[in-house]
């Protein structure tokens, strides 16, 4: 039998079979032989072979993925956290205020979708607590993620409408993503209201937000939608890139590094005849950008 896993909690798993039957599995001891370097062999969104154990199952094989969205592991850095698999966009929920999310953080999030040609969403919530400056720069973050054929919305969970989210949930599977304390699970609430997900506050001390998501699930919310809500991600670091392929990541980036002199060779810091440089001079490529892509190449970025 085959079917999708719904829900991961690190040793059982909910698949939902064929028929539409919700089933309680292990994985088979043999998969994890396999050399897979990934704190999570089986991830929500997966399609697996299942075999009947009593009133469980067993799940032994791990079938054909189309993609998947992962990040460094935080306790083993030679390692991946695979968030989901098979899905059909990423949505990735920030804040500026109460927490705010490094633009850094933002950017690594959207090359590692676009490893896997994942497209991308960015909901900046908690807009009723923004200042008029704050305001602008969300404003201005939009307006550049946008020019990166990125859907960016700015809104309230709390108050505002979410008709424009919704419509770009309809009959996809959608991943959604960010740091605790950003409000995903107020959001999903909002598209969903019968999930009932719990929802935390933001510490006074440390301006961060407490665990609410223990862990990935994925829900329907209708026969062709579903969405996978995620633990919150503290860091978020790249895997399995090198240096010389970050660039192709960056929409930007793409064609204006086939301009450097050095070519392929260019890594975009400090060699002469640099198309990269030349293009954040006349401010074709922005700043914030560049700062980004610069601390993922170099590794002085602390992935928050």
């Amino acid at each position: 039998m085959t079917g999708t896993v719904l829900k991961s909690t690190g040793s059982w798993y909910e698949v939902r079979m064929e028929n539409g039957a919700v089933r309680n599995c292990r994985m088979k001891g043999k998969i994890r032989l396999e050399g897979i370097k990934e704190t999570n062999p089986v991830a929500v969104g997966d399609y697996v072979e299942v075999e009947e154990e009593g009133t469980n199952g067993v799940i032994n094989e791990i079938l054909s993925r189309k993609n998947h969205l992962l990040r460094q592991a935080v306790k083993k850095s030679s390692h991946s956290h695979i968030l989901a698999a098979n899905i059909d966009q990423a949505l990735l929920v920030v804040t500026l205020k109460q927490p705010r999310t490094s633009l850094g953080f933002i950017d690594r999030f959207i090359i590692s979708a676009e490893a896997y040609r994942i497209p991308q969403i960015i909901i900046f919530n908690k807009a009723d607590l923004l200042s008029d400056e704050g305001k602008e720069e969300t404003e201005e973050l939009i307006s550049l993620y946008r020019s990166l054929g990125i859907h960016s919305i700015s809104l309230s969970a709390i108050s505002d409408t979410i008709n424009e989210i919704q419509k770009l949930l309809n009959g996809k599977i959608t991943l959604m993503a960010g740091h605790s304390g950003v409000g995903k699970s107020t959001l999903l609430n909002k598209i969903a209201p019968s999930l009932h997900r719990a929802t935390g506050t933001i510490s006074d001390f440390s301006q961060k937000g407490t665990h609410t998501t223990t862990f990935a699930e994925m829900f329907e919310l209708d026969p062709s939608t579903f969405i996978i809500d995620t633990p919150g991600v503290k860091e978020w670091g790249l895997v399995d890139m090198t240096p010389q392929e970050i660039s192709d990541y960056f929409v930007e980036m793409r064609e204006v590094r086939l301009g450097c002199k050095f070519g392929s060779k260019c890594l975009h810091l400090q060699e002469p005849g640099c198309a990269i440089h030349a293009a954040v001079e006349r401010g074709s490529i922005s700043e914030s950008r560049f700062a980004s892509y610069v601390s993922m190449v170099t590794g002085e970025d602390n992935r928050k």
